[in-house]
């Protein structure tokens, strides 16, 4: 809440930063109860500021702001209307400069160029007052982009696919960003307004209707932001205030501002965003983007402030009130102070990602040592994998010729970490986009690099399509409207992934609207199909981690590899006390390494028929097929078909 204070006739604002204190938003545009809309805007070095209008025919008005003496600090200026109207457009214009969009708008009707527009949030009407979100250790995490995700390319089309994520065994959608970006086609890490949901997507609105509709499908709903930079056309936010800085650098632009002069403010921005997102819009998490881009050297930083800004939201009463939110990073660094509580010195991130996992089922299976593969492809290096999140704690790295990483505390459990074998990095950050089903060549390596991901003892993320073998690419792709910035972005692409490129290949053209098509999912899996069999396969193992309890200990995962170290073809996985998993990496039949108790029975083969397999009933159970995948339990556990 906010309380104002009369001194020398100027209003005091007055805040709090306590979570039943903190306003979602401290700017923008705000409908007040009696349908006066206030306008707040932070620009410290303005000598003056106007509030543009624009009426139903786009006739501009414009309106002096009243600069604000506030506790804050000094920079913030306010305007008033009443009889406010939703979706009324408006901009700023700084000292006579040109019109410009609220750096907190929420709604940009006609996109980056075009003037914000007033949205009432909370006039929507939500209809999951039950829910309280999905407990951390059930995460099944779908990475959606929402372009390609259906023929539409809207947040609404999202909507009748539910039912089939839903049955698959999905109990997270994270949707890549939405922020408001340049043109119509983005990957979405080109953001320039961090409030504002993207117009071609269905805006503020499309977003509140998909987050509603998963509720009630049992679903939570994660947003992937992005606060280590901002997209680099159409972004106007430097005119308004030291929103970066010149002390770091990213490899996407200028770094923001957490820890320079004038950063009180920037850090706002980010936090009133986090509150945003979770309160109005009822996401159940953020996924952070690159916090190792992240920089902030001040005694309090960033990344708890964000952590502490969502426990803000779940501990608030009312209908939403101590439902589960979830902040998740990632990092290429392979840091246990993101996890780890505040009390041991970390931010008490919930979880983050960890690519080693992908990097060493990739590049065993794949074969591939160009790049940052050039140090994985070692079978041990699968088996640690499972047994510990992080190839690299504190081991020289040969790619980066520095050792790498820190070793995790024995007491952190897996759930704290979110493991893949694609998502949208690792497949669009190739030549063509070419997912793994394309690389494998091999239905039956396909399906143990899914066995191995389902089965590891951490948090499993799936990139769409994933699960039928989706063969349609997820190149780069993007709509820039200046011919120099596009072929900048032509140029750097090339540059960026010339380590995975041979002399024949080549990149498609990230502007062109033919790359930005290819990627649409053909969301197909005929009866019979590879397909077909590899989604069963899927739904399959997703049950099993919802009904073998030994699936739900994510402390206990020893591994080890048979018939030894020095002749590694089999892994070894021991989930809980009873359940052990075997995994074949190679393409000869192996022995099965352990004669099964009477009490135990074959819970799951990745090569059964069903799956698409070549095992048959009639098949010794003495020993492993090519590339299979075994795993052993009590017969209790059997799966009902």
């Amino acid at each position: 809440m906010t309380t104002r204070v009369a001194e020398n006739d100027t209003e005091k604002t007055q805040q709090s930063d306590s979570p039943e204190t903190t306003p979602a938003r401290r700017c923008g545009a705000t409908v007040l109860p009696d349908g006066t809309i206030r306008w707040r805007l932070w620009a410290p070095a303005a000598k003056n500021v106007e509030l543009v209008l624009f009426d139903e025919r786009g006739l501009r008005t414009t309106r002096p702001m009243r600069r604000e003496r506030s506790a804050e600090g000094d920079g913030y200026f306010t305007h008033e209307e009443p009889n406010g109207a939703e979706n009324q457009r408006y901009a700023f214009s700084l000292d006579g400069g040109a019109d410009r969009p609220d750096p907190y708008s929420l709604w940009q009707p006609d996109g980056l160029r075009g003037p914000s527009a007033v949205v009432r949030t909370e006039s929507f009407t939500w209809t999951d007052d039950g829910w309280r979100g999905i407990a951390r250790q059930d995460l099944v995490i779908y990475e959606v982009h929402v372009g390609t995700f259906t023929p539409e390319g809207t947040f609404d089309a999202i909507i009748p696919r539910l039912a089939d994520l839903k049955d698959l065994g999905i109990t997270a959608i994270e949707i890549m960003p939405v922020a408001q970006f340049p043109g119509s086609r983005n990957w979405g890490y080109d953001g320039v307004l961090p409030f504002a949901t993207q117009n071609t997507y269905g805006g503020p609105r499309g977003l509140q209707r998909l987050v509603d509709a998963a509720h009630a499908a049992g679903i939570a709903v994660v947003l992937d932001v992005v606060y280590n930079h901002f997209g680099p056309e159409d972004n106007y936010i430097h005119e308004f205030g030291p929103y970066f800085t010149e002390k770091y650098k990213t490899p996407w632009g200028k770094a923001v501002n957490y820890d320079d002069a004038g950063s009180d403010a920037v850090r706002d921005l980010v936090l009133d965003n986090v509150r945003t997102w979770l309160a109005d819009f009822h996401l159940d998490g953020l996924r952070l983007d690159a916090v190792h881009a992240i920089y902030d050297l001040g005694a309090r930083h960033i990344l708890r402030s964000i952590r502490e800004a969502a426990d803000g939201v779940s501990q608030q009463g009312g209908p939403q009130g101590g439902r589960q939110i979830h902040i998740i990073a990632e990092s290429d660094q392979n840091d246990p102070r993101l996890v780890a509580d505040a009390e041991r010195g970390g931010h008490g991130i919930d979880a983050q990602w960890s690519d080693d996992f992908h990097h060493a089922v990739h590049a065993l299976l794949t074969g591939e040592r160009r790049g940052y593969y050039s140090e994985y492809g070692d079978p041990a290096q699968v088996a640690r994998a499972l047994e510990n999140p992080f190839v690299f704690a504190w081991q020289y790295s040969p790619h980066r010729k520095r050792k790498h990483g820190a070793p995790l505390s024995p007491e952190t459990p897996g759930d704290h970490f979110v493991v893949c074998i694609q998502n949208h990095d690792q497949v669009g950050n190739r030549a063509r986009g070419d997912r793994l089903s394309e690389l494998l060549g091999s239905p039956a390596k396909q399906r143990l690099a899914s066995s191995l991901l389902l089965l590891s003892p951490y948090l499993p993320l799936l990139f769409m399509g994933e699960e039928y073998g989706e063969t349609r690419p997820f190149p780069f792709f993007c709509s820039f409207c200046g011919p120099e910035l596009v072929q900048a972005v032509r140029e750097g692409r090339k540059r960026e992934f010339s380590d995975f490129l041979t002399a024949s290949e080549s990149i498609p053209d990230p502007d062109a609207a033919d790359t930005f098509a290819s990627a649409k999912l053909s969301w197909s899996w005929p009866d019979g199909s590879f397909h077909a069999g590899l989604r069963h396969l899927y739904r399959d193992l997703l049950a099993a981690r919802r009904a073998w309890p030994a699936m739900r200990d994510y402390r206990r995962r020893p591994t080890r590899l048979l018939p030894s170290p020095d002749r590694p073809a089999v892994v070894e996985l021991l989930r809980g006390d009873a359940l052990h998993a075997y995994f074949n990496l190679t393409d000869q039949r192996q022995p099965l390494p352990q004669r099964m108790p009477d009490e135990h029975m074959f819970l799951f083969c990745s090569e059964s028929v069903g799956y698409g397999g070549a095992r048959q009933q009639s098949d010794s159970v003495g020993e492993l097929l090519p590339y299979e995948c075994v795993v052993l339990g009590p017969t209790e556990w059997r799966l009902r078909r």
